[in-house]
């Protein structure tokens, strides 16, 4: 008989599937793929929020602003994740979009335990990037009520930041903070409480929407194409040079001679247009 869960978060109570450690590896897999259905339908349910908060994101961004990401464990690990990636597929500053995690790098890595309890920890991270007016702080927690991300919400919004959160549990501390609320109600975990499942794979969803739509109204893609990407190794200069190609018609090789001199996959399209 299982105790009362009716107070406890959504990603905190017991799902349907029960008795796993029975279960034989096709069952397990079959089922476990069978729920992140659930991740897909609540981030198609938080569209329309996304999608507010992403226009108010991109008018501060056209205007110099930042945008931040704060979170602990596998929420915070997404968010640098999705930082990460901007530079190398958009070409963007490092500094346009960053990530905290609890605990701070070492915790990408090996988990910081007690961390995500400082509620003063994220502002005292972000401080080092001068955060000010135009920037946005995102605090990513799937449960709602991590600290850490709670206190520097609050702090931000204190200092003028535009927040949002991202989160699981509709009635939770971290949506009442937040300007922008994108809630995901992912339900239950196939193994209880590991929000690093559905809930991390809507987290990482909502970022994808979030980072890419931003850049795409920024201008970093034309067409469906990351014209701003950098050719740092031997797959992106192939698919740069691909780019190329396919924007203004010319060989492989001029495309490739193109890029060597450039380095820049949008100067060299608009360099060979110009000759055309």
């Amino acid at each position: 008989m299982h105790a009362d869960e009716s107070h406890l978060p959504p990603t905190e109570q017991s799902g349907p599937h029960q008795g796993l450690e029975y279960k034989s590896i096709s069952e397990l897999v079959c089922a476990m793929h069978g729920q992140t259905q659930a991740a897909f339908d609540a981030v198609g349910g938080s569209l329309d929020s996304v999608e507010h908060f992403i226009e108010a994101l991109v008018a501060r961004m056209k205007n110099g602003g930042r945008l931040f990401y704060i979170g602990a464990g596998t929420s915070g690990r997404l968010g640098v994740l999705d930082a990460s990636e901007c530079p190398p597929t958009f070409g963007v500053n490092p500094t346009q979009v960053q990530g905290w995690i609890a605990g701070g790098d070492g915790a990408l890595r090996v988990a910081v335990e007690g961390a995500e309890d400082n509620p003063n920890g994220a502002w005292d991270d972000l401080s080092a990037a001068l955060p000010d007016k135009l920037d946005t702080l995102v605090g990513i927690a799937a449960s709602g009520r991590t600290q850490y991300v709670i206190g520097g919400l609050k702090a931000a919004r204190e200092a003028g930041l535009l927040t949002a959160c991202i989160t699981c549990n509709p009635d939770s501390a971290v949506v009442d903070v937040a300007e922008h609320a994108m809630v995901a109600v992912t339900g239950p975990e196939f193994v209880t409480g590991s929000t690093r499942l559905n809930a991390g794979t809507a987290t990482k969803l909502i970022l994808n929407l979030i980072s890419t739509t931003a850049m795409i109204q920024l201008g970093h893609v034309v067409g469906s194409r990351m014209v701003d990407m950098k050719p740092s190794n031997t797959k992106l200069e192939e698919r740069g040079i691909r780019m190329i190609q396919d924007a203004t018609g010319v060989s492989s090789k001029a495309a490739a001679e193109s890029l060597r001199l450039t380095r820049d996959v949008r100067a060299s399209i608009e360099q060979l247009k110009g000759q055309g």
